[in-house]
């Protein structure tokens, strides 16, 4: 199915069947819903941005003057609006939510999701039912998205926004860094999970279909849901379930125990969740809304039932917009129950009634003269009933100090997880010390190496052992690292010299050691023996490597071309680097270097879906995966050093061969197994097996816009611009990571 299926359909809750134009017609993807979508890549090449090529948003950014927007965001919060009045007189728990769920969706399987983009104002997460009323709080915002225009994007905004909220309630944070680009079309990559109802939660959604142990990519448990149910998994209050689904989820955040509790506590320690009443009919959400309404959904009369979210009804605290301990003392002092609440939901009171009398109220959220009685979710009380959620929140309640700090650096983290390296904050607020999570890597202590001593480090790789393949194998894995999703991964830092990038599979562990301790030999010999001041890193040696062999290569078939070198790199360190934090990296297949791989219970179909989301992740264009794919087969840089996909008799030299008799009609194709992922290659005259190849292969010839395009690399004049295409291409993904260089 394809993965952006999600979006067309909407639950009866909302409307009775989806809204087709009378004039629309189907889309390629719907005739043939089995239709590899690489559309998803035009994306990479498209001009998207409004403000045209030559727009820089980092300086627009740092041009802004954080503190006038700061004090715009504080004077916002207390100017209730007769449209969609604050509750308590005060914006800031809803910003909290606003910036806290477009922050959540962030997962760490393909780094997809999250804050950046501000992908929170476009489908299909404008209208999740999780973020039902969001809407508001943007339109909120929107004076002063037009007051500060290009300098300040909406990605940026609604994370500020909430760390301001934060700090208008008696809240300290960490700070603050700006540099999230808007996106103005909804990234279509991104595969939300198996169901086609709002709401709902299908055993496709978990490995053997037991809940716990979801697939990847996805990291929340119900579809349109941030997290996990607030009522319980299925709806219902089952403390257990709810805290085994709120770890895995939260691990799949990169957040742990700790982080999670913290960030749970913190967030409801201000606000209420609405229910109101069962009985109110909401409005239709914002993608499905009528024209007249303007993107604004969820409409309904809540002067007469009050506004309407979850369906959940009551604040956590007696003071929702002041930051203190009363969460953690509500939930840790008193017993609590389940029972159906107002809105028709599972929701938990104080057990007894001498507790319901003694539990202090909050006052009601519009009527002030009025009072509300604390609740708790049921994913509130799972951690009260989970043995080491609740010694975590146990040791907060008596240590408030440490409560507050571990808030502050779990929030800090929740809304820069997907920014990438530090180098890319920006702003007055950036605080100095660069966390773990950043995927930090040295400054420079030495100069750096200029022409004369690039051209010395080539002979010594061409002196060296180390073949064409495995030069260029190594600079492949490690730079293909990189994911443009969170910025994480590439080639700067030589982690691939670190655990556990050093026992990936992928990256042929015995091989990889002989070729990591042949550059370490050529760095040792070079730094050892030159101008004291000018050093060379494994980094940037592995990436020289990938260049020189590629040079050769090319020279070979008859072309002279020069492969951009950009120095600059540094080599982290193993105290640098979250061993398990990088684990997620890890290619289950690889379509560029014909690797296989096995371990596939994920929701991608078939192996050239894999590859067609690697090329996305790596930020590539249809022709740049085609000619990155033929050219690694020319070279013969495949996993293994088998000949699969190898289609020349001439493998090291740069040709087009792959795509001249990929395309050949004297060959024809056929599976050696079931699996159908391996095909043997046979001369329709005599039979004979000329070569062996996978699914990666096949579908450039299989596929229409894949072959249309490998028709101009296969032509007879098709081979110089292959050779020049895959320079670049292959360039490209060298420097992906090079945030220094622009």
């Amino acid at each position: 199915m394809p993965r952006f299926r999600q979006i067309f359909f909407l639950t009866e809750k909302y409307n009775s069947a989806p809204f087709v134009h009378p004039t629309m017609t189907w889309s390629n993807q719907e005739w043939w819903p089995n239709l590899l979508p690489v559309d998803i890549l035009d994306d990479n090449a498209a001009q998207l941005n409004p403000y045209g090529e030559d727009f820089d948003y980092a300086e627009e950014f740092e041009s802004l003057d954080l503190e006038a927007v700061k004090s715009d965001l504080e004077d916002l919060m207390r100017d209730s609006q007769d449209w969609w009045p604050a509750d308590y007189g005060h914006y800031g728990p809803l910003f909290i939510r606003m910036a806290w769920h477009s922050a959540g969706t962030y997962r760490t399987s393909d780094g997809r999701a999250g804050a950046s983009g501000g992908l929170q104002r476009l489908p299909p997460e404008s209208s999740w039912p999780d973020n039902v009323n969001l809407d508001k709080a943007r339109r909120l915002l929107q004076p002063i998205k037009q007051k500060y225009g290009r300098k300040l994007s909406w990605a940026d905004l609604l994370e500020l926004a909430g760390n301001v909220a934060l700090e208008s309630m008696g809240f300290e944070t960490v700070g603050f860094a700006g540099g999230r680009e808007d996106e103005y079309k909804s990234n279509e990559a991104v595969e939300w999970g198996p169901e086609t109802e709002w709401e709902t939660t299908s055993p496709e959604r978990y490995e053997d279909g037991k809940v716990g142990n979801l697939k990847d990519p996805l990291a929340n448990t119900v579809m349109g849901l941030i997290y996990v149910n607030p009522e319980g998994p299925y709806g219902e209050p089952d403390t257990e379930g709810s805290a085994k689904n709120i770890r895995e989820e939260f691990d799949r955040m990169a957040m742990d125990d700790e982080e999670t509790a913290a960030l749970i506590a913190g967030g409801h320690t201000f606000g209420k969740v609405h229910g109101a009443d069962d009985e109110t009919e909401v409005g239709p959400e914002p993608e499905a809304a009528p024209l007249e309404e303007q993107g604004l959904g969820w409409q309904h009369d809540f002067e007469r039932a009050g506004m309407i979210t979850s369906g959940i009804e009551g604040p956590w605290t007696d003071a929702p917009t002041q930051w203190d301990m009363g969460y953690l003392e509500n939930l840790l002092t008193y017993e609590w129950e389940p029972h159906k609440g107002p809105g028709g939901a599972w929701q938990w009171r104080p057990a007894s009634e001498e507790e319901r009398e003694a539990i202090t109220n909050a006052p009601h959220a519009q009527e002030f003269d009025e009072s509300e009685e604390p609740m708790m979710l049921t994913t509130d009380v799972a951690l009260k009933h989970d043995d080491d959620y609740r010694e975590i929140l146990e040791r907060f309640y008596e240590n408030p100090d440490e409560f507050r700090e571990a808030f502050a650096r779990a929030w800090y983290k929740l809304i820069h997880r997907d920014m990438g390296p530090p180098e890319r904050y920006l702003g007055p607020d950036v605080p100095d010390e660069v966390m773990i999570w950043q995927d930090p890597v040295p400054d420079a202590d030495y100069e750096i190496v200029g022409e004369d001593e690039i051209a010395e480090l080539e002979s010594l790789i061409l002196e060296s052992d180390l073949s064409r393949s495995q030069l260029v194998k190594t600079a492949w894995a490690s730079a293909s690292t990189y994911r443009d999703s969170d910025k994480r991964g590439g080639a700067n830092g030589a982690r691939i010299r670190l655990e556990p990038q050093r026992s990936w599979e992928a990256n042929e562990p015995e091989e990889l050691e002989t070729v990591l301790e042949t550059y370490e030999g050529i760095q040792a010999e070079f730094n050892g023996s030159g101008d004291e001041g000018v050093r060379v890193s494994l980094a940037d040696l592995i990436v020289l490597g990938g260049n020189v062999a590629i040079e050769r290569a090319a020279a070979d078939a008859g072309y002279d071309v020069d492969v951009p070198f950009e120095p600059g790199r540094t080599d982290a360190t193993a105290d640098q680097t979250d061993v398990k934090s990088f684990d997620v990296l890890k290619p289950k297949a690889d379509g560029f270097r014909n690797y296989l791989g096995g371990d596939y219970d994920d929701l991608y179909d078939t192996l050239e879906e894999r590859m067609v989301d690697k090329a996305d992740l790596l930020n590539l264009t249809v022709p740049e995966m085609t000619v990155l794919v033929g050219g690694m087969r020319a070279l013969g840089a495949t996993y293994g050093d088998t000949d699969r996909g190898v289609l020349t008799d001439d493998p090291g030299t740069l040709t087009n061969d792959f795509f001249v008799n990929l395309l050949d009609m004297d060959y024809e194709w056929e599976p050696v197994d079931e699996d159908e992922e391996v095909f043997e290659i046979r001369d329709r005259e005599t039979g004979d097996v000329e070569w062996e190849a996978t699914r990666f292969d096949l579908i450039f010839g299989a596929h229409s816009r894949l072959r249309a395009t490998a028709d101009v690399y296969a032509a007879d004049d098709g081979e110089e611009e292959f050779v020049e295409d895959f320079v670049d291409a292959w360039s490209k993904v060298m420097t992906l990571d090079r945030f220094d260089l622009e």
